[in-house]
């Protein structure tokens, strides 16, 4: 059998770290439950649901048997994950919270504190799975076994120490057996629904919430020809891709644009934040929304060490196929690493901000924020 620990758990109220929690127990591990408040703004509102979730966490306590507290790392959060966001979406890009809030909170913040209560491990509800090489001696990152729940993606910028102290027992399941064995052992949230929204934002209208942050500065849309044809709320409530909430529907186009009609969607293709202007193109596979090549900055290899230059395949987004990539190391203008990934197959809408994440069949290598994508000319 394993080595057991004192293994703190992040119990945030949901199925999988509910299951996470009755697997390590049954494992004969001495386990102990934590809630993390990450946010405290308008918590009373309909869409902040943590007291409900606190409520189910401390319930699937209650019949696991095991001890829960109840932490805030509110201010933790907004100064080291939330105020990077604002600054991300002011500047005109589409920033990943969930990925700075794993690294910056739920890896750092919660591991320091489970480390004060004597902890040995955490464990949290992620779908991905933590191997030790032995050959190497490094921890590898993993996808976890379900494809359609894999959440390696979200994790690549934890380093080797916060994964050599990290469990993810749900990483080895399909989350239909998950779902069994809640139901078999009881657990009063084994059918609640999964969480979808931004891990602060919750469920609550996004633009809705960013206006509150983040003030607007409307301007125009214009399309491939420079025609104007509608005007923007402010270039932060956009991302690249975007189809819906352009107010432009039925615009006619002029002159044979790409396969356009009037009845072609359009697609947000471009944010000039110098010009505070919109560019929209007609066609979901319009050439402005397809990037054979991208650069990524920011870079943090989980692996432990950045790997050599060459084939391996790439996310440029959450639930996207791995696509097939050569990777070429750049040293760039300040004198920080970064990297270059070009496609066998252009990428659809590759968005400044968010993470181009490398992996080698089924190890997550690590990864980088993306700052710059090249298009195929029109």
């Amino acid at each position: 059998m394993s080595q057991l620990h004192r293994v703190v758990v992040g119990l945030s109220g949901g199925v999988d770290s509910a299951v996470t929690a009755h697997l390590l127990k049954q494992q004969g591990h001495e386990v102990i439950g934590i809630f993390m408040k990450n946010w405290e703004d308008d918590d009373d509102s309909e869409y902040c649901s943590s007291n409900i979730d606190f409520v189910d966490a401390a319930a699937v306590a209650d019949v696991l048997g095991i001890e829960i507290e109840h932490v805030n790392f509110a201010a933790d959060y907004k100064d080291r994950v939330f105020s990077e966001f604002l600054r991300e979406y002011q500047a005109g890009r589409t920033p990943n919270p969930d990925i700075l809030c794993n690294a910056e909170i739920k890896f750092k913040s919660f591991l320091d504190h489970a480390m004060r209560l004597g902890a040995e491990k955490i464990a949290t509800g992620h779908y991905a799975r933590v191997r030790l090489n032995t050959a190497t001696g490094r921890h590898e990152l993993l996808k976890g076994l379900d494809p359609s729940k894999d959440q390696s993606y979200f994790l690549h910028r934890l380093n080797q120490a916060q994964l050599s102290k990290t469990l993810f027992p749900v990483g080895e399941l399909h989350k239909s057996e998950v779902r069994r064995i809640a139901e078999e052992i009881g657990l009063p949230n084994a059918k609640k629904k999964d969480s979808t929204g931004i891990c602060f934002i919750g469920e609550r209208p996004f633009r809705e919430f960013l206006n509150r942050y983040i003030s607007k500065e409307p301007g125009p849309i214009k399309d491939p020809s420079g025609r104007t044809i509608g005007k923007h709320v402010g270039l932060s409530f956009y991302t690249l891709g975007q189809r819906q909430g352009l107010g432009i529907g039925g615009i006619k186009t002029q002159g044979a644009q790409k396969g356009g009609s009037e009845h072609t969607p359009w697609f947000v293709a471009r944010k000039d934040v110098e010009k505070n202007t919109l560019w929209v193109v007609q066609g979901h596979d319009h050439p402005r929304l397809l990037s054979p090549q991208l650069q990524a900055t920011d870079v943090s290899w989980c692996a432990g060490q950045a790997p050599a230059s060459g084939a391996y395949a790439a996310k440029t987004r959450y639930r996207q196929a791995d696509a097939a990539c050569d990777l070429r190391h750049l040293t760039l203008a300040d004198g920080q690493a970064g990297f270059e990934l070009a496609f066998s197959d252009e990428q659809w809408a590759v968005t400044p901000g968010q993470s181009a994440v490398v992996y080698d069949g089924e190890v997550c290598l690590g990864g980088g924020v993306i700052s710059l994508a090249s298009t195929l000319p029109d």
